[in-house]
């Protein structure tokens, strides 16, 4: 595992949570002027803890809020997973994964920012969560399933056929490289996948939501954001960067940083966990 990197205003520290199936890796970045409740990141379907990179201590940082980032099960430092996630992957993590992560860490209330399905998730997590989720901000969250996105599928997986591609994802996840590449299109391209939609959940979200959306997002169209906006039943922004694919938190870092920032502020202020 690569060195912890610090800075003046956030520092990090590591732990195990058990949760069904085995624990998840946890990072916690702590802000200690910050008096929101923590900030969660849920990663995309080929993401991990230390993907993130350099941006949870930046957004620590940036919303002088404790932000927390957990590998799933499956994933980067977790337990592995042997069989493929069902196609109510998104939903499993909203109630069955999540409230142990939430138990172990002591969480009364907390903040979500999903990337890509870890942006549905959030969703689907907050639909639950309506006493502990605060707000949710979703980056390249998918809402449905649209061609556009099993078509960036399929491409990413014939590049992960190639060793030389596979290898890259080994350095985040070591052996269970190939599992998380084949638990990621498995599903997503399976047939009893293509009716999954947020649908019925997004009424249920009742706490403010951001949705970031890049323009060029090479996973799906604009229609995704506008649906979550339109959808939930709390207060809801929408955010859609020019000439953003769909890592906005590395393209477009620090107008990620100044949205994120300034929608807390407005959704949650200063108020005590």
């Amino acid at each position: 595992m690569p060195p912890i990197a610090t800075c003046a205003l956030s520092k990090a520290s590591d732990t195990l949570v058990a949760v069904p199936g085995g624990s998840v890796f946890v990072r916690r970045w702590s802000a200690p002027r910050g008096a929101r409740p923590p900030l969660i990141l849920l990663h995309d379907s080929l993401g991990s803890v230390d993907q993130w990179r350099d941006f949870p201590e930046a957004l620590a940082d940036a919303t002088r809020t404790e932000v927390i980032a957990y590998d799933r099960l499956g994933f980067g430092s977790s337990t592995a997973r042997l069989g493929r996630p069902s196609v109510d992957f998104v939903t499993d993590e909203a109630v069955t994964f999540f409230p142990a992560l939430k138990r172990g860490l002591g969480l009364a209330r907390f903040s979500l920012f999903g990337h890509s399905v870890g942006g549905a998730m959030a969703l689907a997590i907050a639909a639950f969560e309506h006493a502990g989720c605060a707000a949710v901000i979703t980056e390249a969250a998918q809402a449905f399933v649209e061609e556009r996105t099993l078509a960036g599928i399929r491409a990413a997986q014939a590049e992960f056929d190639r060793p030389q591609q596979l290898a890259k994802l080994t350095r985040w996840h070591g052996e269970k490289a190939r599992w998380v590449v084949d638990a990621w299109a498995g599903v997503w391209l399976s047939p009893e996948f293509r009716s999954w939609s947020l649908e019925e959940l997004l009424p249920s979200v009742r706490c403010p939501v951001l949705a970031i959306h890049g323009d060029r997002d090479e996973y799906g169209s604009v229609e995704f954001p506008r649906r979550i906006a339109v959808d939930v039943s709390g207060p809801s922004e929408l955010a859609i960067l020019e000439g953003c694919g769909h890592v906005p938190h590395r393209e477009r870092r620090d107008e990620v940083l100044r949205l994120t920032a300034a929608f807390l502020e407005r959704a949650v202020g200063g108020r005590q966990p």
